[in-house]
């Protein structure tokens, strides 16, 4: 594996956090010898696009809380993290703020009786466009992963769609469980 390589366990990222502990991102660079970062773009609402829509079941020009967000390890920009709630889960909610949410979204959906049951995990390439390219820093014609994660409850409420946008020349592993490498 290069020294681009990060090996990732999904699991922290699904569990709600402890009071008083950093976000599952932070810890798992922090175990690296590394510095997490992460700038909260934007948070609000908007439209979700067609893949997040759907996972969401939401209808055609519903609205969602979005939380998009660029991920910096060691200040460097990696990756694009867009979240989508459900206006009916996260309106109203520190969600729709433009501030740090304390534990992170898991935490506060399992605060508001949503907690995560079941996830699915869809990965699709495709071509950057121009705001992916301007926050990762890619040329045009570049390729991206997108990852999306859809959590749902016990009952199949879906109640996140994360839409996480990686350069594809990055060498990513995702792992659900187990001890890390």
């Amino acid at each position: 594996m290069s020294g681009d390589a990060w090996i990732s366990e999904t699991a922290p990222y699904l569990a709600p956090r402890e009071p008083g502990r950093s976000d599952a991102w932070t810890e798992e660079a922090a175990r690296r010898g590394r510095r997490g970062g992460q700038r909260l773009l934007h948070a609000g609402e908007a439209e979700a696009p067609e893949a997040v829509r759907v996972a969401l079941g939401l209808s055609v020009g519903e609205r969602a809380v979005v939380r998009r967000r660029l991920i910096l390890p060691d200040d460097r920009p990696v990756e694009l993290a867009d979240s989508y709630f459900p206006l009916s889960v996260a309106g109203g909610t520190p969600l729709a703020e433009p501030r740090k949410v304390p534990g992170g979204a898991v935490t506060l959906l399992k605060e508001l009786g949503y907690a995560g049951a079941e996830v699915v995990e869809d990965v699709s390439a495709g071509l950057a466009g121009e705001e992916e390219r301007g926050h990762l820093g890619l040329a045009e014609g570049s390729a991206v992963l997108r990852l999306l994660r859809l959590t749902k409850t016990a009952d199949a409420t879906p109640v996140e769609a994360a839409l996480m946008t990686v350069p594809a020349g990055r060498h990513l592993t995702y792992r659900l469980g187990g001890r890390g490498a």
